[in-house]
């Protein structure tokens, strides 16, 4: 007989979830000691309902538990913060299968594990669908915060990698005949990778999305080589609900405008092979990318594009409120 959460009861459950947790758990709450030294806090949240994030149709337990850590980890590397702990709560119908929650966790403390952080809470309750909500903690120098509101007009528009990749594996994986079309070798990232591998591949970037401190850890180390010490130059947020709302977002809150450079905006390969016509469409309103859109002076985003493979600039701020080109009735909504 299949173990369920009724059978196993909440301190069973709780017993299973401490091997994936810090040390500090065990009492009413964690304590994590102060913020560094002229560092200031950034805390974030979200959740995850079944039958609107993941499903098993589509992201394994392991993948659900990853996409929970690392939508997460994302908002607190847009916002230029390091980890510094996260809280998971999980609301769970009695007739779940402990082997599920046990392989959600699994991934969430892989994905964790892999950015150097640790899980250090959370509740259970039951509940009628299967719901996660996680809570992710970070610090971030006070002079070094990435913001929206804070593009100027003359900066680059930069982004750190395509888009429209999580779109064409959530296609995929909705859809098992448009594997067929992806049967000739494709690059993606530094490989060259064809059929199942290749459609693999694809389906990774919907179901384990990469956090971009890689990009941070850059532009901080430009930042120390270019004497930007008084003045931090950089505005931005993750492209999480599409590239073409993370722009918009960026400009409304700064009071600017937005010229796109569409000759280099960059189309994967295996986006046009699958979308078609409609493959700009999945590029600028696909989301769930979890890439960085940022703003910065030209010279500085050239050497920040220079140094960061997939990164490319895409677009100018100026002035006014316009936007060229964008159609944002089409950007994601929660409750459209």
């Amino acid at each position: 007989m299949t173990d369920t959460v009724r059978i196993l009861g909440e301190q069973g459950l709780l017993k299973i979830f401490r091997q994936f947790c810090s040390a500090v758990v065990g009492d009413d709450a964690a304590p994590m000691g102060a913020t560094l030294p002229e560092h200031q806090m950034v805390v974030t949240t979200d959740m995850l309902i079944d039958g609107v994030h993941f499903s098993d149709r589509t992201t394994s337990p392991e993948d659900v538990g990853w996409r929970a850590a690392a939508v997460n980890l994302s908002d607190l590397a847009a916002m230029g913060a390091k980890p510094w702990g996260l809280v998971m709560s999980v609301g769970l119908p009695p007739d779940t299968e402990v082997a599920w929650i046990e392989g959600v966790y699994r991934g969430f403390s892989e994905c964790l594990q892999r950015y150097g952080t640790e899980l250090v809470g959370g509740d259970t309750v039951r509940s009628p669908v299967r719901t996660l909500s996680v809570t992710a903690f970070g610090q971030v120098p006070k002079d070094r915060v990435i913001q929206r509101h804070t593009a100027k007009v003359g900066d680059a528009i930069a982004i750190t990698g395509c888009h429209g990749l999580s779109k064409a594996g959530l296609e995929i994986l909705f859809n098992d005949s448009l594997k067929e079309k992806l049967l000739a070798p494709l690059k993606v990232g530094n490989r060259i990778l064809a059929g199942k591998e290749l459609v693999q591949a694809i389906c990774r970037y919907h179901q384990r999305p990469i956090p971009r401190f890689d990009a941070i850890a850059l532009l901080n180390k430009l930042l120390r080589q270019q004497n930007y010490l008084k003045d931090f130059p950089v505005s931005g947020m993750d492209s999480s609900d599409g590239l073409a709302d993370a722009i918009a977002q960026i400009c409304r809150a700064s009071h600017v405008g937005a010229k796109i450079y569409w000759r280099s905006l960059p189309i994967h390969r295996a986006v046009r092979t699958l979308a078609g016509d409609r493959a700009l469409d999945w590029v600028l309103y696909g989301g769930e990318d979890f890439e960085l859109v940022l703003c910065m002076p030209m010279d500085l985003a050239v050497q920040f594009v220079n140094r960061l493979s997939g990164a490319v600039i895409i677009g100018e701020v100026i002035e006014g409120n316009q936007i060229d080109g964008l159609e944002m009735r089409s950007a994601f909504q929660h409750f459209d």
